[in-house]
């Protein structure tokens, strides 16, 4: 058994973290860090908790820490990191020095020898794990894993990249306010509305798919060479991203050849049988109506990606389109970093 802690244990994404861990077979949760303003409180005594499955019985008495090394428990040899970015591009590389960091924040995303990591995707790239702690004199290291938006895309795609050749895509997604936390939206710019706006979103996607579908090198990260555009708009939905995707081939091909693919698709967390492997990463739904954030979300414990209206557009050659829905705080933040520890615990610890 593996003790793990996680930092930024009082927010929604850190919430999610524990929902997850608790009764996990591999990792015991033993430590929970915060802000000062938390710190030396039960963590029962220092939590609003927002999700809607009650907090478990055994993180209530944790006393909850303060975010940095010196006060974490010395027997934890993973953390999760669900801090904010300002605060987590510092703590996370002191952390780093003695411990593994499973990062779902943004602050080391696309930096050099830290791994962005979808493991159906790009496992190979924790082989930068060794060019890290050299250049940074670590014990520990840190593993990020991609955007929410970016992760639901990337795991559809990917089995569309591996077969078929594909010139351009296009994205536009229906983004749920739970990826913007608690207070990240107030009720009333998104109730009745629709904001087609998200700071740096955009740019995360399109960044963020190309360097996960390309390849590592041993050295450096090629991208993937086909164009990529994202718009990114939030929608009044609590949990689950939607989005829509236009992809053009450089040549013809057969619809029931795509479904078949994704649908088929399995990598190597399935073949490791890791615990949070959903045995499907990407469900196909054949009904004209689905998927939807209400009903497919939770798909595979939050974990499988599902797909829906899966067509050749008629109006462009050698093109589809489809929807999907993703659970933006599971397999898309919390459930992410977590998958990616369960990698790293059976194949690097």
């Amino acid at each position: 058994m593996v003790n793990v802690g996680v930092l930024g244990a009082t927010g929604m994404v850190g919430q999610r973290f524990i929902q997850l861990l608790d009764k996990h077979p591999d990792f015991e949760l033993t430590a929970l860090a915060a802000s000062s303003r938390s710190a030396g409180k039960r963590y029962e005594d220092a939590t609003t908790w927002y999700l809607d499955d009650e907090m478990p019985e055994s993180v209530k008495d944790i006393v909850v820490c303060e975010t940095n090394p010196e006060d974490m428990d010395n027997d934890v040899d993973i953390v999760f990191s669900s801090l904010p970015t300002e605060f987590a591009a510092k703590v996370e590389k002191d952390f780093a020095k003695d411990y593994v960091v499973a990062s779902n924040a943004s602050a080391h995303r696309m930096k050099k020898n830290i791994p962005l990591v979808i493991p159906e995707v790009n496992p190979e790239y924790l082989d930068m794990i060794d060019a890290q702690q050299k250049e940074n004199n670590w014990d520990g290291f840190i593993v990020t894993n991609p955007n929410c938006s970016t992760i639901a895309l990337t795991l559809t795609l990917k089995p569309i990249v591996d077969n078929f050749n594909v010139n351009s895509i296009r994205v536009s997604t229906m983004q749920a306010v739970s990826g913007a936390g608690y207070n990240g939206v107030p009720s009333m710019a998104i109730v009745d509305n629709l904001v087609p706006y998200i700071g740096s979103e955009e740019e995360k996607m399109e960044s963020e798919t190309l360097h996960l579908l390309g390849s590592f090198d041993g050295e450096k990260v090629n991208d993937a060479n086909f164009r990529l555009s994202a718009s990114c708009h939030r929608v009044p939905v609590i949990d689950g991203h939607t989005e829509a995707i236009f992809i053009e081939l450089d040549d013809d091909f057969d619809i029931g050849d795509v479904k078949d693919k994704m649908a088929n698709f399995k990598a190597l967390p399935q073949e490791l049988n890791l615990f949070s492997a959903p045995e499907n990463p990407v469900i196909v739904k054949e009904e004209m109506d689905r998927p939807q954030p209400r009903m497919d979300r939770n798909a595979g414990n939050g974990m499988s990606v599902s797909v829906g209206r899966l067509r050749k557009d008629q109006a462009f050659d050698n093109s589809f389109k489809y929807v999907l829905v993703g659970h933006n705080t599971i397999r898309g933040a919390a459930g992410a970093s977590v998958l990616n520890a369960e990698l790293i615990n059976e194949r690097i610890l």
